[in-house]
């Protein structure tokens, strides 16, 4: 069992295929993903990795995770996670990791905090078909209609599905596939939806369903000092609202999507579409 890694979604854009098929993928940026600290079974009872991305400030980091960065002798990061491992795969603290972790072809699990909807009606939450929308109906036509029996047992049993809030939960989409990674500058493209929205967090894990491929780096894809001499500028900084950029080619290529000389990457919100 891997580490995964934390991304932050961009948004959705599309790949063409050589047959003139397009791909909806949706974009996941990895930057400065750092092991913070480690677990062991002998002193914590179970073996894990904390990993963190993206440099924070001092002001803005509390006293007690001060303290923490500084036992373990780590940048100060904005965003922490945890992910269980064998004892084989463990890391050494200040190790990075690059969007080489996850190969193309491969399925992994994500998941994400999903866009809050707010307080939501049955219709809407659950997929009730709600009452008649003719005759014998008074004003009640979405309504989820009873929610309990008679004098026994008196009450409404825990769990009914009814109006409530909606969204804003951890949610876990399983079985999606890896079109393709950019390592150098830490781009990830996932097939189909993730859970969450433009710049929100997303924690990407082999996934437990699939067979894994045999090509997978072990313990974990890190980053090494070659890749490290790279441009400072990414190629989608300091685009413009509504511009269109042409990201970079890809060094390792999907044989399905083989010869593709680059992708658009949408910055308008009509890229979700």
């Amino acid at each position: 069992m891997r580490t995964g890694l934390i991304c932050k979604k961009l948004g959705m854009s599309r790949l063409y295929t050589d047959a003139g098929i397009h791909v909806p993928v949706t974009i996941l940026h990895l930057d400065n993903c750092h092991v913070v600290s480690t677990k062991t079974k002998d002193k914590d009872g179970y073996s894990s990795v904390q990993l963190g991305v993206v440099n924070a400030k001092d002001k803005h980091i509390s006293k007690p995770m001060k303290g923490h960065f500084k036992k373990n002798n780590a940048q100060p990061k904005v965003k922490l996670s945890e992910f269980r491992v064998s004892e084989e795969n463990l890391l050494e603290n200040g190790s990075e990791l690059s969007a080489s972790h996850f190969v193309d072809g491969q399925y992994i699990d994500a998941s994400g905090i999903s866009i809050g909807k707010g307080f939501a009606g049955a219709m809407k939450r659950h997929n009730f078909g709600g009452l008649r929308a003719s005759h014998g109906v008074s004003i009640s036509h979405r309504s989820h209609g009873s929610t309990g029996q008679c004098q026994d047992p008196g009450k409404v049993f825990k769990g009914k599905k009814m109006a409530g809030h909606m969204g804003a939960a951890n949610v876990t989409v399983q079985n999606l596939e890896v079109i393709k990674t950019m390592s150098d500058e830490g781009y990830i493209y996932i097939k189909g939806a993730v859970p969450g929205p433009k710049g929100g967090w997303v924690l990407l894990k082999d996934s437990v369903k699939k067979s894994l491929p045999d090509n997978l780096p072990l313990p974990a894809g890190l980053k090494s000092v070659s890749d490290e001499v790279v441009n400072d500028k990414s190629p989608t900084e300091n685009v413009e609202h509504d511009q269109m950029v042409d990201a970079p080619e890809a060094s390792n290529e999907n044989p399905e999507i083989s010869n593709i000389e680059g992708c658009l990457l949408y910055t308008s919100d009509a890229a979700d579409e």
